[in-house]
């Protein structure tokens, strides 16, 4: 993953807000998708790949995306006791 960090025009840095990609797997809630994301990440001793999955809240504003929809999601502020995410696009729609 790249530097998080970035200069404005003041010279002082600044974080940016994480980006993640995953499947909606739920859309029940209104204006809320619960997303997937799977990511591999190396064990520690055994050095094989192991599959992790995250299940994310993200914020939906117009409640437009289907369960199998690939999505991309940001991180912003907590928007209620678990949604700490927002929907920016849809990267593929469900077939």
């Amino acid at each position: 993953m790249a530097d998080n960090n970035e200069t404005t025009s003041t010279g002082t840095a600044r974080t940016t807000r994480k980006i993640r990609e995953g499947l909606v797997v739920s859309n029940k809630m209104d204006k809320t998708a619960v997303v997937a994301v799977v990511e591999r990440v190396r064990h520690p001793k055994y050095a094989k790949f192991v599959l992790r999955t995250k299940r994310l809240y993200a914020h939906d504003e117009t409640n437009d995306v289907n369960v199998g929809d690939k999505v991309r999601v940001m991180e912003t502020r907590p928007l209620s006791k678990s949604k700490r995410w927002r929907v920016v696009e849809v990267l593929e729609r469900a077939k």
